[in-house]
């Protein structure tokens, strides 16, 4: 097996543009890469650029008549009526938006195939992490869900056991819903929750279909967590059931609006935390599925004050570049920030919390607190399941 990394990136993938006023902005993904190539945390590793998802491809999660939908939409957007979850609010019927949305998905199932065949120990596609399109409709800024295409690969190519991590603000509920009724996917969700942030889903109650209990895994945190109960949330659930597992393959979604200053939710954490997580899910997918990382974006609208520095870290931490967090952002970088927003970037890599302090979960627990709650809440619903100790 190779142990280069894969970083997926095709320019066109910033034709993903839902409009001026929406808030998944394209320039997001535009200056992380801009950000990775000027701290240089892609040299050694392979840029590639997947070609678009076939339809066969896009047929192993998504139904036919819903792709003949996106088709149509994309060819015809004004005529759009918010059929199939295309032409609302949330995700506005664009010209191309067919061939953009398959791109995107092409890149994540090509880092799947990479590290599935060893061409590559770790991949990364921050343009994807689409984690909330289900089978037959668009939902939450996502038009096909790029990450369950590239759990749905490796088990096409063989793979018996792959573990899917989302630390985005959002439940992964279009993944969930992917692999339901499916035991060879575990997925594991931290998120916002689901009384005060869309989708509404991801009670710790949700633990697969009987014919699959225990494979979904959900941690819904109180609004308002902050870094340390963030990392003693993911460190109380994620590597204890990893271990367990023994995935032969870990997908994680890396969705940057947990930040406090994401617009959006209401979580505060930090950029430092992010990065701590990151590089966590690095170590478990060499302690569990030896190394085989497939590492996704997803959302995150401090388009710039914050995603590009968080899939900064995340492409140096599999790159074996790790960037350190008081490294002085480039001027070149900042004035393309300038050029392109009229805002002004930000001047480390870091929110000033590194390293993050965490109380670990054997250290014991406070049953009055509402973080230590949400946890045994997940452990209780899901751990027995799997004959664990909750």
């Amino acid at each position: 097996m190779s142990g280069r990394a894969q970083l997926m990136w095709d320019e066109a993938v910033t034709g993903y543009d839902f409009g001026p006023d929406h808030p998944m902005d394209p320039v997001r993904l535009a200056l992380t890469r801009k950000l990775v190539e000027a701290l240089g945390v892609d040299r050694g590793t392979d840029v590639v650029a997947a070609r678009q998802a076939g339809d066969s491809t896009l047929r192993l999660v998504h139904r036919e008549d819903y792709i003949e939908a996106v088709k149509a939409a994309s060819a015809a957007p004004d005529a759009c009526d918010g059929s199939y979850g295309l032409g609302t609010l949330d995700d506005p019927a664009f010209a191309g938006m067919h061939e953009v949305s398959a791109l995107i998905a092409g890149q994540s199932v090509g880092a799947a195939e990479a590290v599935w065949r060893g061409d590559a120990l770790h991949a990364v596609n921050f343009a994807g992490g689409l984690h909330h399109a289900m089978p037959g409709s668009a939902s939450g800024f996502c038009v096909y869900n790029d990450a369950a295409l590239a759990i749905a690969r490796l088990l096409e190519l063989g793979a018996e056991r792959v573990a899917y991590v989302d630390v985005d603000v959002h439940h992964g509920d279009g993944v969930q819903a992917a692999f339901w009724e499916d035991p060879r996917v575990l997925t594991v969700s931290l998120h916002e929750h689901p009384r005060t942030l869309f989708p509404q889903t991801g009670w710790p109650e949700e633990t697969g279909a009987p014919s699959a209990e225990g494979s979904a895994v959900n941690l819904a945190l109180p609004a308002g967590t902050g870094d340390a109960g963030w990392l003693r949330a993911f460190h109380a659930v994620v590597p204890e059931l990893l271990a367990d597992f023994r995935p032969q393959v870990l997908v994680t979604q890396h969705g940057a609006d947990t930040h406090f200053e994401d617009p959006l939710a209401h979580l505060a954490v930090s950029l430092d935390a992010q990065r701590a997580v990151q590089a966590a899910c690095h170590d478990l997918a060499h302690e569990h599925a030896g190394g085989r990382w497939v590492a996704l974006g997803g959302g995150g609208y401090a388009v710039v004050e914050v995603v590009p520095r968080s899939w900064t870290h995340l492409v140096g931490i599999a790159a074996g570049r790790p960037v350190d967090p008081e490294t002085v952002i480039p001027e070149s970088w900042r004035q393309e920030v300038f050029a392109r927003t009229r805002q002004l970037g930000p001047m480390r890599m870091t929110d000033g919390r590194w390293p993050v302090a965490w109380a670990d979960w054997e250290s014991g627990y406070d049953p009055a607190d509402r973080l230590d709650q949400a946890i045994l809440a997940t452990r209780r619903a899901v751990f027995p399941l799997r004959g664990l100790l909750a």
